[in-house]
């Protein structure tokens, strides 16, 4: 498959989901969920999305449910992309935790990033 396609399609997947996750995370007060990417196989059969899920307090409980709904998050997708993809690919969903790490590295290099500290 051509990877300029592969990149746009996953771009597509990546908004789609976006959407359908705020539209859904409306419903549970107090929690945001993004998706910070999207990788899909060559072949478009499978996609690993990553997720951000605030606050973390609750992020192993929203993945769970998550991986419980996958199948309806999914179909849901295929109904927004059906026009654009005749085959939805597998979601296979990871907690992006690549945020926490940059914040654990700069709290152990003491680096701030609040601007009032910097003043």
């Amino acid at each position: 498959m051509d990877a300029l396609r592969t990149k746009k399609v996953a771009r597509e997947i990546q908004k789609q989901l976006g959407i359908l996750f705020h539209e859904e995370t409306r419903k549970t007060k107090g929690v945001m969920i993004s998706v910070t990417e999207v990788r899909l196989s060559p072949d478009l059969s499978s996609a690993r999305v990553f997720l951000s899920i605030f606050p973390d307090a609750r992020a192993e409980e929203m993945m769970q449910s998550i991986k419980e709904n996958t199948p309806t998050v999914r179909y849901d997708l295929g109904r927004k992309m059906a026009s654009q993809l005749r085959h939805i690919p597998e979601l296979i969903f990871e907690l992006d935790t690549s945020e926490a790490y940059a914040q654990r590295i700069d709290e152990l290099l003491g680096i701030s990033n609040n601007p009032a500290d910097k003043e």
